[in-house]
């Protein structure tokens, strides 16, 4: 059987998938639940996520999908493999919490998703490197990586 295309999803992807309900992220989240793609995240990135959990903007909107804290990390849990946190890339992001993003997708070759505008201002040199970064999965581009 084939191996899954890898992808990397940044923490604000994660919450448009387990807090936000976001219509655009439905398509990743049923190419995760199929098992379709395979999203790799490292110990920091769970770190990262387990700390967003707690912002005061944050709590309403678990509140008012019923989710705590600890159902989000579930499904990260469920779906994300963890692997070593990768070497420094050749190139470097201009907001530091996103370069493990960009470290990882690059060691990989895996596309990232992500909406930060540090990230998507970097879409070029990330091409470069074998890396197509957006905020939409796109099933054609993960399974071309």
């Amino acid at each position: 059987m084939p191996m899954s295309p890898r992808i990397v999803i940044d923490t604000n992807i994660v919450l448009d998938l387990f807090v936000f309900d976001d219509a655009a992220a439905k398509p990743l989240r049923a190419a995760l639940g199929a098992g379709e793609v395979e999203w790799l995240a490292t110990a920091a990135m769970r770190v990262e996520l387990a700390r967003v959990l707690t912002y005061p903007q944050i709590a309403p909107r678990l509140a008012f999908y019923g989710l705590t804290g600890a159902d989000v990390l579930a499904d990260f849990d469920r779906h994300a493999r963890l692997v070593d946190a990768a070497p420094k890339a050749a190139v470097t992001c201009a907001d530091p919490d996103d370069q493990g993003f960009i470290d990882l997708a690059v060691a990989h070759r895996a596309p990232l998703l992500s909406k930060d505008r540090a990230v998507l201002a970097m879409r070029r040199r990330l091409e470069r490197l074998g890396v197509r970064a957006g905020p939409r999965f796109e099933p054609a581009a993960a399974a071309a990586a």
